[in-house]
């Protein structure tokens, strides 16, 4: 399906229609119609069929008769962080499923958003807000576009633009495949939003067989793997998609992806205190990423309301890494970013979703802070 019919699908049923060419029938539209609403919503970023000046009024007329429009995300709260890098917007689907997407705003001209691609998540991870809240249900790729196009067309007000977008908002992307895969396609398109391939990111707590299935898409988006730890004891209470796919299975898929695409991978691995940053942690992280083009990306814990952890102190981060660097594996310390309105990796959880309880996984003491929650 072309990026028009994907995202037109999206616009056409929310008004009642079965697909998009019973919309055009109905609208006696022209493919160069369908086009230009296409080219108005994605690539010039306009908010609705009425600013469409290219459309004759009276169809314009018509559109919001039949309530036609041009996005299936409302936000409900937009909070921005004291520093004013990060904004983060909770928004309502059409079927009152709430999500969440965050936007980075780094030194120089470098933006970053970090979309959802599902309402909650199924997989549980003890450390993420998401993952103990439960899972509602599937983003369709329209959906998964609109939270970026809400933040572009914010950006585009201060004549700023995307350049980044990460998949790792609520939600498992490879989940969610076809649906993620169709969203990778209208960002990139050049006839709609127009980002191109290396600017986006998929994470993805580790099923092997979309992996696989990843690898052989043969595209220049990144991957970025969600590992946490180095021995499966530890990662299948961590994570129990390890118990489905423990670590040898992990990994050799990610040697097949270096092997056929000749492209790095990305580990996050989140500092938990006391439970995966000690030396030895670090060695066997050192061990099983040896010769290959990965990548380590330490990220500092932040705290969520029910998840039993602390977060490792600077200096034992930094340790951390010195022992992966003097094992010669590649490593990055990720800046913290939003912490103060909950919008940093792991704190996203939409208010509407339940609470989840969870028994410690080790000794580490829980953050007796709660995230603060501004808004400007």
């Amino acid at each position: 399906m072309n990026p028009v019919d994907i995202w037109l699908r999206d616009v056409v049923k929310r008004a009642g229609f079965s697909d998009p060419a019973e919309f055009a029938r109905h609208f006696d539209l022209k493919p160069y119609r369908l086009r230009q609403l296409y080219r108005a919503a994605t690539k010039e970023l306009l908010a609705d069929p009425a600013e469409v000046t290219t459309l004759p009024k009276e169809l314009r007329a018509a559109f919001a008769e039949r309530g036609i429009d041009f996005s299936g995300v409302e936000p409900l709260v937009v909070q921005r962080s004291n520093d004013a890098q990060t904004t983060k917007a909770l928004f309502r689907l059409r079927d009152g499923k709430e999500v969440e997407a965050v936007l980075m705003e780094h030194y120089g001209d470098r933006t970053t958003v970090c979309i959802s691609s599902q309402a909650g998540c199924a997989f549980a991870c003890e450390f993420c807000s998401t993952g103990q809240a439960g899972f509602s249900r599937n983003l369709s790729a329209g959906e998964i576009l609109d939270q970026a196009l809400f933040f572009a067309r914010s950006l585009a007000a201060r004549e700023k633009r995307i350049t980044n977008v990460v998949f790792m908002g609520m939600g498992e992307p490879f989940h969610n495949y076809d649906a993620v895969m169709e969203a990778v396609a209208l960002l990139n398109d050049a006839q709609g939003f127009g980002l191109g391939h290396r600017h986006i990111t998929i994470s993805t707590v580790g099923l092997v067989d979309k992996i696989d299935r990843f690898t052989d898409e043969h595209l220049q988006v990144n991957l970025a793997i969600s590992l946490h730890a180095a021995t499966d004891e530890l990662r299948s209470r961590l994570m129990p998609v390890n118990r489905r796919f423990p670590l040898e299975e992990l990994m050799a898929a990610c040697a097949r992806y270096v092997q056929k695409t000749n492209r790095k991978v990305f580990f996050e691995y989140v500092m938990l205190a006391g439970v995966n940053d000690d030396d030895a942690s670090a060695s066997a992280l050192a061990a099983i990423m040896q010769g290959r083009l990965y990548h380590i990306n330490l990220i500092p814990y932040n705290s969520t309301p029910d998840a039993p952890f602390g977060a490792t102190s600077d200096a034992r981060i930094w340790k951390f890494a010195g022992i992966l660097e003097s094992a010669d594996v590649p490593v990055t310390v990720r800046q913290n970013m939003g912490r103060d309105i909950a919008a940093a990796c792991g704190q996203l959880r939409a208010e509407t979703q339940p609470k989840a309880h969870h028994a410690p996984v080790s000794s580490g003491a829980k953050s007796k802070d709660a995230p603060i929650r501004q808004s400007n």
